[in-house]
């Protein structure tokens, strides 16, 4: 019995700092590069949406003869938010049905 005990392996605290060390590195390497692509990544996810909403308006459009302004498009929707693209800047609708994203100024 005590053979067996004696027998099982396990990592050591150096093997683990090796590890840890490896992860460290990758995380240093790969963070910054997230981190840069965020303000193209939050574009393109407004983008997105605006084009989403777009495609909403033309529902309305077509099952109620109207070009919905934001209040009744969010009803449409089922949405109680402030039409706002992820990144923060404003959905405004114009006369003709455009979707478009206001840029917030800081």
């Amino acid at each position: 019995m005590k053979n067996l005990i004696n027998n099982q392996k396990a990592f050591t605290l150096i093997e683990m700092m090796i590890v840890l060390l490896v992860i460290t590195i990758i995380l240093l390497v790969a963070l910054p590069n997230v981190t840069k692509h965020s303000s193209s990544i939050n574009e393109k996810g407004c983008l997105a949406y605006v084009q989403m909403l777009q495609g909403q308006v033309e529902a309305y459009r077509l099952e109620n003869s109207a070009i919905p302004d934001a209040a009744k498009l969010k009803e449409y929707i089922g949405s109680t938010n402030e039409l706002a693209c992820p990144n923060g800047n404003l959905i405004a609708i114009d006369a003709s049905g455009k979707v478009t994203a206001k840029v917030q100024s800081n």
